[in-house]
C-alpha cells in the first residue's frame, strides 16, 4: 500500500474545506471566561469535544482573530455552556462582537470565577492544562472540574445552519 506525500495533496481551498466540515453535525456551545478586567466574556464554539474520561478533559478551538482570545490565554479557568435547542439567540449573540455580551442575561459566577449561563443543557467549569497553536486557531485543552446538567434537547449546527433533532416517536 503506497501513500502520497502530503505536499502533493495539499491544494485544498478554504471554501471547499469549510463546505466539507459543514457536513459534520455539531452541538453548539458558548465558552466563557472572566477577563483580566474582571468582566465576563464569551464566544460561540462548535469546535468543542471531549478528549478523555480519566482525567476528564475537553478541548475548544478559538480563532486567532477572536477579540476574547487574550482573556482565555490569560485565565487558568473557563466555562463551557452547551446550548439547548431554544437558545439559538445565545449562539448568535456570542458569535458577534458586542461590547456587553452578558448585559440582560441570566448568568452566575462559578466557583472558579468563570461566568456560566443559566438554562443551558450543561455547564462545565474547566482548568486549562494545555494550549496549542494550530494554524489560525488556538486549541485549549482543559480538565473539567465541575459539571451540571439538565434535561432537554440540543441546539445543532449542520450545513451552515442551525438545526433541531426530529421529535422522538413514542
Amino acid at each position: 500500500m503506497s501513500s502520497l506525500p502530503a505536499k502533493t495533496l495539499g491544494n485544498l481551498d478554504a471554501e471547499s474545506f469549510r463546505k466539507a466540515c459543514s457536513r459534520f453535525a455539531t452541538g453548539v456551545a458558548v465558552a466563557t471566561v472572566k477577563g483580566r478586567d474582571g468582566k465576563p466574556y464569551g464566544v460561540t464554539v462548535n469546535s468543542f469535544t471531549s478528549v478523555s474520561c480519566s482525567p476528564p478533559l475537553v478541548l475548544i478551538c478559538v480563532d486567532h482573530r477572536c477579540a476574547v482570545l487574550p482573556h482565555f490565554r490569560s485565565s487558568p479557568f473557563f466555562g463551557i455552556n452547551i446550548l439547548a435547542e431554544d437558545q439559538r439567540d445565545l449562539s448568535v449573540r456570542f458569535s458577534q462582537k458586542q461590547v456587553e455580551q452578558f448585559e440582560g442575561l441570566d448568568w452566575h459566577s462559578a466557583v472558579t470565577g468563570s461566568p456560566l449561563l443559566s438554562g443551558t443543557l450543561a455547564n462545565m467549569e474547566c482548568c486549562t492544562t494545555l494550549t496549542v497553536e494550530a494554524g489560525d486557531h488556538t486549541i485549549l485543552v482543559a480538565e473539567v472540574l465541575r459539571a451540571e446538567l439538565r434535561e432537554g434537547r440540543p441546539l445543532l449546527y449542520f450545513g451552515s445552519a442551525y438545526r433541531q433533532l426530529p421529535p422522538i416517536p413514542g
